[in-house]
């Protein structure tokens, strides 16, 4: 889903068509996810990804389907590209939006609301989205991240300083209201 710069739905485009040098702002979403102990789930993305391959990320991002609410997707690919069964999604971050350049040119330029997952039993990562997984306690990633010892992806780079910023405990963040959503992504 295309969006203009205040979050108005504005056209639809195939994702295959829209991830170039000239890449419109559409509508996608990031899910970091989390088991019961306050531990997060990193993905490295595969290494024939077209944007960042290889990259050491949050656990799963995605664009929704059209007309599909942000939660639905959120479940929809953890499913897809990790095989997990997810407890419960909850809104942290409603208008998160940020642009980036590859070193190849490819722009990613997304309206990116940030949702926390919590989810139960053994990741099994799609070889087509996933290279590897691991589970790592937040605030040792966290604290790895807002140092620069750790290189992640820039969305990634850009949402660790504004989650930490909501306290030490991920399965305590205040949740945000679905009504601050951007309008293309209101339910």
């Amino acid at each position: 889903m295309l969006v203009d710069g205040e979050g108005n739905p504005i056209g639809t485009a195939p994702k295959s068509t829209v991830h170039g040098a000239h890449t419109p702002l559409h509508l996608a979403f990031s899910s970091y996810v989390f088991d019961g102990e306050g531990n997060v789930l990193l993905t490295r993305r595969a290494a024939h990804k077209i944007t960042w391959p290889g990259v050491l990320t949050n656990s799963c991002c995605g664009h929704p389907l059209p007309g599909e609410p942000l939660p639905a997707a959120v479940v929809r690919r953890l499913s897809f590209e990790l095989g997990l069964t997810v407890e419960s999604v909850d809104l942290i971050l409603p208008s998160f939006s940020y642009r980036a350049i590859m070193d190849n040119g490819t722009v990613e330029h997304e309206l990116c609301p940030v949702y926390r997952a919590l989810a139960a039993g053994r990741a099994e990562p799609n070889p087509e989205e996933v290279g590897s997984v691991e589970w790592v306690p937040w605030k040792e990633f966290a604290d790895r991240v807002l140092t620069g010892e750790l290189a992640i992806s820039p969305w990634a780079t850009e949402q660790i300083p504004l989650l930490a910023a909501l306290g030490p405990d991920p399965l305590r963040w205040p949740t945000a209201h679905p009504d601050r959503l951007p309008p293309a992504a209101r339910p």
